[in-house]
Order: C-alpha cells, then structure tokens, then sequence
C-alpha cells in the first residue's frame, strides 16, 4: 500500500510559517500575554472569593467568566508556546480533536456568560425590588450550569461529524492549534455536511446570544431613560459600562474572524493571525476592563493589599517600636 493512503496518526500543526524567524519574539509576546491573563482573572476570582462586599450575582457570573478565560486560554496558549520553540509541533488525532472539542465549548460556555450576566444586569435595573428574589443563589447556580451545557452541548455535533471523517493523505494543519475549519480541510472524504454543521451552530451561537443580550440591553435603556434623574441615569449606565464593553469587544472580533474564513482573497497567514489575536484578546482585556470600569473591584484590590502588606508591615513597625523601648 502506497504510504500516502495511510490512516493519519497525528497532525503538524504548521502555524505562522512566514514569521519562523521571529518565533522567539512571539514566542515572548504570548507568554507576556498569557501570564498577563493568568494573573488578571485569578485576581479577580481571589478578590470575588475573599472579599465579602463582592458577594452579588454579578460577580459571582464574572468570577465564572474569568475561570472559563483562563481555561479557554490555557488550552490553546501553552502548545502554541512550544510550537514557537521547534520547526513543527505535531499532535495525535486524538489530542487534536479534544483540544478542539475543549476550545470551542469554553468560547461557547463564555458566551453563554455574557448572556447570564446581561440577563443579570436586565434585573437589577428593570426590577430592581425583585433582584434578591428572582436572583438567589440556587437560581445563580443553575445559570452558570447552563451556560456550561450551553457550551459543551451546541458544539458536540460539529466536532463528532469532523471526528468520524477519514484521513488518510497530507496531515499539516494551517494553524497554530487544532481549528476545525483547519482541519477538516484535510479529510479525504466529503465535507460538505461537516462545514455546514459547524457553520450553523456557530451562527446559532453567536446570533442567539446577541440577540438575548441586545434585548436585555435594549429594555435596560427603555428603562434608563424612564428615571428622570439623570444621577440615576449615569449609575444604571455605568453599571452595565464593563460588561457592554466585553460584549462589543468580543462578538466585533469574532465577526472579524467569521469573516475572514469566508472571504476567498485573505490569505491563510492572515487568518490564522485573526484567529490567534482573537483567542488571546477577550480573556486579556477582560481583567482590566472590570477592573478600570469597576469601583468596587478596584476598591476590593486595595483591601486585599492593605490586608496582606500594609497591615503587617504596620504591626512590624509597631512592634519594633515597642521592643526598643526596652
């Protein structure tokens, strides 16, 4: 048998081949990026979990969102860190369907996230009477778990259709990590169906969590511009400013990259970038658009510092003093 038609055991996940010579300067950018993320979402999870003042729905959904983040990230980021370290990185099939499977439900899961929180945002501001009543814990649980199974269960028919295709010829996938329009490219067996699938569940996730979100936010701004105080118009606004932020952000850069896998005459190098910057930029603006638009995130960062340095430093000092008079 020819060793062409071999069933394929493992892909060589290509990535940026016009930049080889600058695999050590992206090779320290991700990893700066990456530590950046880490550090930015466990921040904030360490603060949601500790301080007592953060104790609301809406934090308790961004701490969720900021571990999804720091998941999603992790999935992808640190085999694309070794891959910028060798001439080519190679994944079995069966690694490279898992890292798939994983990645696209924890950016669906995060998704559905968005979708808690703007739902979130729509009670607090449209019933405000209500929100402790509608919102309980129990009812909070129950969100984040479907948001999970939002994830994990729209994205299981497009990855078990790629999974069930034959491979049997060239096996070098053009991208940094397991993407499935990437990969099925490769299928000696019709795709047709496949991409189809794939194709409509991602529409379906985008546009039903968009819509969702929007008609939150629509009815928020009906009732906004419903108070007559423009002081109760600014804090309802900025209350919703963070997560409006992340939303526009991230569905504006996901457009982009939909786009660029439609659209014939972009070149495989600059969709693979798109693709790249978009898994590493929503989990890495994340933190510090919470952080800049949020006052009792900031205010709970200076707690927490003055309780784990400044405190002890002040007892240090008293102490000193005290023993030096004697």
């Amino acid at each position: 048998m020819n060793s062409s038609f071999l069933p394929v055991t493992e892909f060589v996940l290509v990535g940026l081949k016009s930049l080889q010579e600058k695999q050590i300067i992206l090779f320290v950018i991700f990893l700066f990026a990456y530590i950046t993320i880490l550090i930015g979402n466990l921040m904030i999870i360490f603060l949601v979990r500790r301080d007592p003042k953060l104790n609301s729905p809406m934090y308790f959904f961004l701490h969720n969102l900021s571990f999804v983040d720091i998941v999603y990230t992790s999935i992808t980021i640190p085999n694309m860190l070794s891959g910028f370290l060798v001439t080519s990185k190679t994944i079995s099939v069966t690694g490279c369907y898992l890292q798939m499977y994983c990645f696209l439900s924890m950016a669906s899961t995060g998704r559905g996230l968005l979708t808690v929180m703007a739902y979130d945002r729509y009670v607090a501001i449209c019933n405000p009477l209500r929100y402790t009543a509608i919102m309980t814990k129990s009812v909070q649980v129950l969100l984040v778990i479907a948001a999970w199974c939002f994830g994990y269960i729209m994205i299981s028919p497009a990855v078990i259709l790629a999974a069930r295709l034959p491979f049997c010829g060239p096996n070098k996938v053009e991208h940094c990590f397991c993407d499935l329009s990437s990969v099925i490219k490769l299928a000696c067996a019709d795709i047709k169906l496949t991409s189809v699938v794939s194709l409509t569940i991602a529409l379906i996730i985008l546009i039903s969590t968009l819509f969702l979100i929007a008609l939150s936010y629509i009815l928020i701004g009906i009732s906004i511009f419903k108070t007559t105080s423009s002081q109760g118009r600014w804090k309802a606004f900025s209350t919703c400013a963070a997560h409006l932020t992340v939303v526009l952000i991230s569905y504006t850069s996901a457009a982009f990259v939909y786009i660029s896998y439609r659209v014939g005459n972009i070149s495989p190098e600059v969709r693979i970038m798109m693709a790249v910057l978009y898994s590493v930029l929503t989990p890495l603006l994340n933190p510090m658009i919470y952080s800049l638009r949020n006052k009792d995130l900031r205010d709970a960062a200076k707690r927490a510092f003055r309780k784990r340095w400044i405190i002890p430093a002040e007892k240090t000092l008293l102490k000193s003093s005290a023993e030096s008079k004697f």
